[in-house]
């Protein structure tokens, strides 16, 4: 059996953007558990600060039960300053930066001809602009320290397969995953990992879609997520997926970066970079004409699919 090691961040600083409930919480807990103090943040400050004290033990929430080291900083992100802010209190409070969690996110929902300028630009704001300026503001302070660090940026499904309705969300996502490889290399030499999460868990997010609706009430009751979901589709709660953090953050993954990762309930899954998957030539060159007359029978044989697949309900 292989050997299990130790995941230790004691010593390591996170700031972990959108954490006050759900995911951002269980990425924030799971830090804390491995050690690392960790900037609680979020737009609501009283949701940021019950957050950080279920983490210190200081409050009636549940946390880490390890009296684990956290701040709360109130801050809408999409902006400079709040990055540079976020960044700022976790120095002034714990002397460094080690992980930055872009996790933070909205949705607004639409069909392509519903949605509206401000649907498209509040959730680009957020996810894509925010992960930016955050990232930026992380790795700069990293830089300057000089021993690396870790940039772990939350992607989606929906950014890999486009979704339904999605338009914002899942452009914001994809441009996260391609963030993901361009810094990697960009930061390489400093040190810094740049890794891109894929979750899938019951959350108030996914809840929205339709297929995954009724299995997120169900939990949300207290019943227990389906095996096939969890098995099958890789569906579970937010603590299923907040193992990942900690485990990129570490020493042991040191030599993991430039890649989206998938996780949710019993699965762990690496997912692809786009790559071409046919090619045809043609002697000096392509023409309306013959690419009609060879599409189907070359480079458009086995087109890709769309979408993020409905759950695959086992027959009674």
């Amino acid at each position: 059996m292989p050997h299990t090691p130790t995941i230790d961040l004691t010593g390591k600083v996170a700031v972990v953007t959108g954490s006050g409930r759900g995911l951002g919480l269980a990425y924030a807990r799971a830090l804390a558990r491995a050690g690392a103090c960790v900037v609680v943040n979020d737009i609501d400050q009283d949701a940021a600060a019950r957050a950080a004290a279920s983490i210190t033990g200081t409050g009636t929430g549940t946390g880490t039960g390890t009296g684990g080291r956290a701040v709360a900083e109130a801050v809408a992100v999409g902006t400079a300053e709040a990055a540079d802010q976020l960044v700022a209190r976790a120095v002034t409070e714990f002397g460094r930066l080690d992980v930055m969690v872009t996790n933070a996110g909205i949705l607004r929902d639409r069909v392509l001809w519903k949605m509206t300028d401000d649907d498209f630009d509040a959730v680009l704001t957020t996810h894509l602009k925010g992960t930016f300026t955050c990232a930026r503001a992380a790795a700069a302070r990293m830089r300057e320290q000089g021993d690396g660090g870790s940039l772990i940026l939350v992607g989606s499904p929906a950014g890999q397969r486009g979704n339904f309705g999605q338009t914002n969300y899942a452009a914001a996502k994809a441009g996260i995953a391609a963030m993901t490889r361009t810094w990697s290399m960009e930061l390489a030499r400093a040190g810094i990992t740049v890794n891109a999460i894929v979750p899938v868990a019951a959350t108030a997010m996914t809840s929205t879609i339709p297929a995954f609706a009724p299995y997120v009430e169900a939990w949300n009751r207290g019943e227990p997520l389906p095996d096939f979901l969890r098995k099958g589709e890789g569906f579970g709660t937010a603590e299923d997926c907040a193992a990942l953090v900690p485990f990129l953050a570490s020493d042991a993954a040191r030599d993991v970066t430039g890649q989206c990762v998938g996780i949710g309930g019993d699965r762990l899954a690496l997912w692809s970079h786009p790559q071409e998957v046919a090619v045809a030539y043609a002697d000096g060159g392509w023409t309306p004409g013959t690419i009609a007359a060879s599409w189907h029978t070359s480079v458009g044989a086995a087109p890709q699919t769309v979408g993020i697949p409905a759950p695959k309900v086992p027959e009674a």
